[in-house]
């Protein structure tokens, strides 16, 4: 399963705000995480 955790951290790092800490709030981070995830699995699907 550790693959599944690799494979997600590549797939992070195509999203360059993602990269690096740019942000102040906690919550701001995490709701780029999910719009980054929404976006893997929108193209992954069409």
């Amino acid at each position: 399963k550790r693959w599944i955790v690799e494979r997600t951290f590549a797939w992070f790092g195509n999203y360059r705000r993602l990269s690096k800490d740019y942000e102040i709030l906690t919550s701001t981070a995490e709701n780029m995480v999910r719009i980054a995830m929404l976006s893997i699995m929108v193209t992954k699907c069409v």
